[in-house]
């Protein structure tokens, strides 16, 4: 055997003579063999070579050699010896045989298989591929493939198997699925799935203004616009010669076609008497109970070269070098590439993601120019200049933060913090809560009017209705076992009368017709509402366990903050120059609570999300439509309180419930003594701050890291052994096979990450004006991992139709109302920017608008000498600069000193700070929402270009149909000619019937 190996384009290439590695083995043995075993080459010819009957004929051949009883041949030891000599020799040749023949498959495999997506024939297109292992007990597992792919076969698709000894483990049998066309024009038909008919000659007169700007982020014409634009209508098998049909191999495009064969795949049955078990069918149950290891359709080449065989098209290497490359960040997106390849459902995905980010960068842009106000009136801050100063805050003695465990300490200890909080909490904040409420407007009306042009030109304007009736669950349909008439459509439906046919006979394919009132399945009205109300309680329980470990971590905040005071005031942290003033108990205890949740947050997303699932099973949605938006809207409710609770917290609860020195609030109670938190004299917006950037930036962090490297380790892992043979024997559904299952739900976690980021940046944005400069980074990245992943790492997605991304829109406008609510709130009770304004316009004791005298005028006094014992601190607390003339210590609130007659109770100015409070909290909120409807008035949901183009296409749809009737009984009036009988045929009333059973949630 002469091995050649060439490195050329990253393939490893083997070439070999056959027979010149056998001829002397071969001429050896017709020397050696005798007439006897030449006879039984013969009957041995009759039957194909195959390197299973090879094995078998070596290990028949021993056996009858260890059976020769020596008691037989006693007297001919020559005999005894010829024999096994010739035996020998025979049982050399076909063990050298089969490896040869076992060797010669891959061969052939290389001459055909390789990166190619047809069957042996080459001219069959692969549309999906089952995969399994055939396992020792495995008899049920067999016999269930048995009749399933009969059943396949049945109605009308065509297999081709390839032997475990073809694949790289020795292990994987494959089944490679071809759809012919007079299957995919029945399904076609009854999907009513939309092809062309007419080239579109309406005028695009779309013209960007300053269009040569935009020249450097474009990508080349075949790739934005990968086939014209053609005027659709749904597809009508008896009328197939009114379509663009140049080529019936071609007319349906891949996803299309695997499309159509998933459906039939998910409706076939994989029992024989079909009476017997409803439920066994589809082949979701079927990988379920292990009888297939995978079902997908293929790619259609590697994604780092184009395929060699020329009728591939190579969409995969076009979708990675334009699109999934991490350069290309700069790039537009190739939408209709990838709604051609993948489908309309994940190509609406990245549209809105990507106008998503595009829309960020009007308001990271604004939230960077606020921060930057904050940072250049750093030193106009009158407030932190008094708490900095040795005068003001060195000579203010605060009281204890905690019980026993905390000292007093003076004012200008948080002088860092102050000025961090200024960064924040300044007049830009206000601007900018009230921007971030328009600008989510603004970014969900324009995007309906992108999804409306979306709809047109994908030809998604009326698949609402479609969806609704002809994509039923399967699982739907096998667990309903009532049907009822359906009152909308009380349509009529051909179905398959089997007896009719068992009658004709077989040898005439012909299908009788029974006209049957269209029947749906359906779920009784009480067992529905028992499982809803199985479902609401699971969730209500899962949600009140979020808010019970939410609770711990505030004890834990409660708990801790006690020990890091006492551990903190003698630590070597605090002799650092550059670190030392910002380590502080208030910060430690924030980022230790910070980082807890993140760990509970994630751990809780694992258990739930099995849940979700398994309750919204339980519900048996009716439609795929259906069953997403339950899925989606059990999923947000445990994500909202999961991820935001914590910083809901922080903004309006922490620092609210105190209470006064001498009467202070506790969180169980004084018996837990667990002594409710307070805001420090910077306020509580820098902790929020804090809280936002680390759940908010380890989530992404992590989300990136969890969407990008683990498929890559598992695929590198998985594949590990096929590496190691050449590149020309690895086959196409090999490759794929090896990568990642996408799942059908591996879309919805990606909305679920970005919704959830959505509502970072518009809850809380008040907060953290750059967050939405962080989201637009992190989105950049995100569109090419999100590309580079499903282009790379994953399997072909089974293509599917969404006409808008479902119920995340009426998410998205839920966050929107919120939005406004909150940032409003946080302005008015969480930052210190009313209570400013009040001091200064009304209190001010200069009459000056100024900030002087702020910081005394908003602490208040206590005597310390009313401390109770619980309260005080313990002995060896205090600093050393405290002794026993001081006598009183300040606190935040608007209360009357000691000594009035109203004494520790609230001033005059806490109901003014109030009452402004609320006024601002109105004012701010009826402005934005009367903004926003505004907007929302004017900005139109339909561009109205669209809807002349839909008027258009529906006017010529209908004209193009009567004319093309009124010609085909023009030709049928002349074919008939004076004849007075009765029309024979009328393909215009009368469809042509499949010469396959049709799977239809009607039979």
């Amino acid at each position: 055997m002469h091995r050649i190996t060439e490195k050329a384009r990253g393939d490893n290439l083997i070439e070999m003579s056959p027979t010149e590695s056998f001829n002397d083995d071969l001429n050896g043995y017709h020397q050696n063999a005798s007439s006897s075993t030449g006879s039984f080459q013969q009957g041995q010819s009759a039957s194909p070579l195959t390197p299973d009957v090879c094995v078998e004929t070596c290990e028949s051949l021993n056996t009858s050699l260890a059976s020769l009883a020596p008691s037989d041949h006693s007297d001919s030891p020559q005999f005894e010896a010829q024999t096994l000599e010739r035996i020998s020799a025979l049982t050399g040749f076909w063990r050298k045989r089969a490896l040869f023949l076992k060797f010669r498959s891959r061969i052939d495999k290389q001459q055909y298989s390789k990166d190619s997506v047809f069957f042996r024939d080459g001219v069959r297109r692969v549309d999906f591929v089952l995969s399994y292992v055939d396992d020792k007990d495995g008899e049920r597992k067999q016999e269930r493939r048995k009749v399933y792919e009969a059943n396949l076969e049945k109605v009308g698709l065509e297999l081709e198997t390839e032997d475990k000894l073809e694949s790289e483990d020795g292990k994987t049998y494959f089944v490679k699925i071809h759809a012919p066309w007079e299957v995919l024009a029945t399904y076609a038909d009854v999907l009513k799935i939309k092809v062309p008919f007419k080239v579109n000659d309406i005028p695009d007169n779309r013209e960007m203004p300053m269009n040569w700007l935009s020249t450097p982020f474009r990508l080349p014409e075949h790739v934005m616009q990968p086939e014209p634009d053609y005027f659709t209508a749904p597809f009508n098998k008896s009328k197939s010669d009114f379509f663009l049909i140049d080529d019936k191999e071609t007319f349906f495009p891949p996803s299309t076609r695997n499309r159509i064969v998933y459906y039939i795949l998910s409706r076939c049955s994989y029992f024989k008497d079909e009476c017997g078990d409803k439920d066994k069918k589809g082949i979701k149950r079927l990988l379920n109970n292990g009888t297939y290891t995978a079902a997908f359709p293929l790619h259609d080449s590697r994604y780092w070269t184009r395929s060699r065989d020329a009728n591939s098209e190579s969409e995969r290497y076009n979708l990675y070098k334009y699109w999934a490359r991490f350069l290309c960040f700069f790039k537009e997106q190739p939408l209709n590439l990838i709604r051609k390849y993948y489908g309309e459902k994940i190509g609406i995905y990245f549209a809105w993601l990507g106008f998503y980010t595009e829309m960020l960068l009007f308001a990271a842009v604004v939230g960077t120019i606020c921060f930057i106000y904050g940072f250049l009136t750093y030193d106009d801050n009158q407030w932190s200049k008094e708490i900095c100063s040795e005068e003001i805050g060195g000579n203010i003695v605060m009281c204890p933060l905690c019980d026993k465990k905390c000292s007093y300490w003076k004012l200008n200890t948080t002088c860092n913090s102050s000025w961090q909080s200024h960064l924040f909490d300044n007049v830009g904040t206000v601007f900018f809560a009230i921007f971030m409420g328009i600008w989510v407007t603004l970014f969900l009306e324009f995007w309906k009017r992108r999804q409306a042009r979306l709809e047109y030109e994908w030809d998604l304007v009326d698949f609402e209705e479609e969806q609704q009736q002809l994509q039923l669950r399967p699982e739907y349909e096998t667990k309903c076992k009532n049907r009822k008439l359906n009152r909308i459509t009380q349509e009529t439906e051909w179905v398959l009368d089997r007896t009719a046919t068992d009658l004709m006979g077989k040898l005439l394919l012909c299908w009788a017709t029974v006209i049957l009132w269209e029947m749906e399945p359906y779920l009784p009205v009480t067992s529905k509402c028992a499982r809803l109300c199985l479902s609401g309680a699971t969730v209500l329980f899962w949600i009140s366990l979020i808010i019970a470990c939410i609770i711990g971590v505030i004890a834990y905040r409660l708990a801790v903050y006690a020990a890091f005071a006492s551990i903190m005031k003698d630590s070597p942290t605090s002799q650092l120059h550059v670190v030392g003033p910002y380590i502080t108990p208030q910060l430690a205890t924030s980022v230790t609570a910070s980082c807890i949740n993140f760990v509970i947050i994630m751990i809780l997303n694992l258990m739930y999300e099995r849940v979700a699932v398994w309750i919204t099973d339980l519900e048996i949605p009716k439609t795929h439509l259906e069953y997403e938006n339950k899925l989606t809207v059990k999923m947000f409710l445990f994500q909202f309180v999961n991820y935001y609770s914590s910083c809901f917290y922080v903004a309006f609860f922490k620092g609210k419930f105190v209470g006064y020195p001498g009467n202070y609030a506790y969180m169980f109670g004084p018996w837990s003594k667990l002594r409710n938190e307070e805001c420090d004299p910077g306020g509580c917006l820098i902790e929020l701050t804090t809280q936002l950037v680390i759940v908010m930036t380890g989530k992404q962090v992590w989300g990136n890291i969890q969407e990008a490297l683990v498929p890559w380790l598992m695929n590198w892992w998985g594949s590990r052994k096929a590496r190691n043979h050449p590149e020309s024997l690895y086959s196409r559904w090999e490759q794929d096979h090896d990568l990642q299952g996408f799942g059908q739900l591996g879309l919805f976690y990606e909305y679920l990450e970005m919704v959830i980021q959505f509502g970072f940046i518009t809850l809380f944005v008040a907060s953290f004006p750059l967050a939405p400069l962080l989201a637009l980074i992190n989105n950049i990245i995100e569109v090419r991992v999100d590309a580079w992943k499903l282009t790379t790492q994953f399997r072909r997605p089974v293509a599917s139709k969404a006409h808008s991304i479902g119920a995340w829109e009426e998410i998205l406008s839920g966050i929107a109302v919120l939005s406004v609510v909150t940032n409003a709130f946080i302005v008015a009770f969480t930052s210190d920017m009313i209570p400013r304004l009040v001091y200064m316009y009304a209190y001010q004791p200069e009459g000056e608008m100024n900030m002087k005298g702020y910081i005394n005028n908003s602490l208040s006094v206590f005597n310390i000498s009313e401390f109770q014992l619980p309260n005080r601190p313990e002995e060896g607390e205090n600093p050393s600069w405290f002794n026993s003339s001081i006598t009183t210590c300040r606190y935040r609130d608007y209360r009357y000193p000691p000594g009035h007659e109203k004494q520790y109770s609230h001033t005059m100015q806490f109901w003014h700070i109030l009452a402004a409070k609320l006024a601002f909290i109105i004012i701010m909120e009826h402005v934005v929402f009367m903004v926003k409807f505004f907007v929302a008035w004017m900005i139109p949901d339909v561009p109205s270009d669209v809807r002349a183009r839909v008027k258009r296409e529906r006017y010529l749809v209908q004209e193009y149909l009567h004319n093309y009737e009124v010609e085909k009984l023009k030709i049928q009036l002349s074919q008939n000619g004076q004849s007075h009988s009765d029309c024979t045929c009328t393909p215009m009333i009368y469809p042509s019937l499949s010469k396959h059973e049709v799977l239809s949630e009607c039979l």
